[in-house]
């Protein structure tokens, strides 16, 4: 049995996977590959480098800091002027790669991780997806955490690169093809929320924002093959902010979303047989 964890992107709801590890190293789940998106790109790479129960409290310490709480967190004014100035994005990325830095190392590879890890990010230059499994860390999870508008692109080579969940938001099928036969889908919860047709302008961007996410993982969830099982953890619930389509302001409030999951997934792993 070869174990994958699928860490997928969310913006602040990626918290949640903070609980749901929590519940699977409690229950003596460990992964031998990970694989992540966006927020779970930068969650992934901090299993990947401990992938035991003590990555918990460093995960819970990192995102409750005065660090993270600055990744997406200028005022308006500043947003707006740096807008003004760049013309393409509100935020600096200088607060998040000082996040990842202090979290995995400067100078890491994806070579020097405990288990092998791979992260999606998408290419503007070749409209494709490109996954990142060697060489340095740093860069590839801050190229699969560029949120469109909110952070510049990041430049690795000639390519620039922004967000992996626009092209693999639940990356299940690529932990399928590294050789997982039980995978662990450690999603935020938008899966759990139904969709229905747009009854008012405000539903329209949301219900096409909601579809561009999950239609990826909806083929791949019914084209799982035979011999391989899947664990869609369970999020724990709403929280405040969910309906807004981003949520990526003050990612230090945390604590609510990872007790909640921790419980859901909890009770989850021990109904398996």
């Amino acid at each position: 049995m070869t174990v994958g964890f699928v860490l997928g992107g969310g913006g602040v709801r990626g918290a949640v996977q903070v609980g749901m590890l929590q519940a699977l190293f409690e229950a003596g789940v460990r992964p031998d590959t990970v694989v992540g998106t966006s927020i779970g790109a930068i969650n992934g790479a901090a299993v990947a480098a401990d992938p035991s129960s003590s990555v918990v409290d460093r995960l819970v310490e990192a995102w409750a800091s005065p660090t993270a709480a600055a990744v997406y967190g200028d005022s308006w004014p500043r947003q707006l002027r740096r807008l003004a100035r760049s013309r393409t994005h509100l935020n600096d990325p200088a607060p998040l790669r000082a996040l990842l830095e202090d979290m995995l190392g400067a100078d890491r590879t994806f070579e020097d991780l405990t288990v092998p890890l791979a992260v999606a990010a998408a290419s503007i230059e070749r409209t494709a997806e490109r996954w990142f499994d060697s060489g340095p860390l740093i860069p590839a999870v801050l190229a699969s955490s560029s949120v469109p508008g909110v952070l510049p692109p990041t430049r690795i080579g000639d390519e620039h690169f922004v967000d992996g969940g626009i092209v693999n938001s639940i990356p299940l099928g690529e932990a399928v093809e590294r050789g997982a036969t039980t995978v662990y889908v450690l999603q935020v919860g938008r899966i759990e929320e139904a969709v229905m047709a747009p009854e008012k302008p405000s539903d329209v961007a949301r219900v096409s924002f909601e579809i561009a996410r999950r239609h990826r993982f909806t083929r791949e969830i019914e084209r799982v093959p035979t011999g391989v099982d899947v664990h869609v953890l369970p999020s724990g619930g709403p929280a405040p902010g969910d309906e807004r389509l981003g949520s990526y302001r003050r990612m230090d409030v945390t604590r609510r979303r990872i007790d909640a999951a921790y419980a859901a997934t909890r009770d989850y792993l021990a109904d398996l047989p």
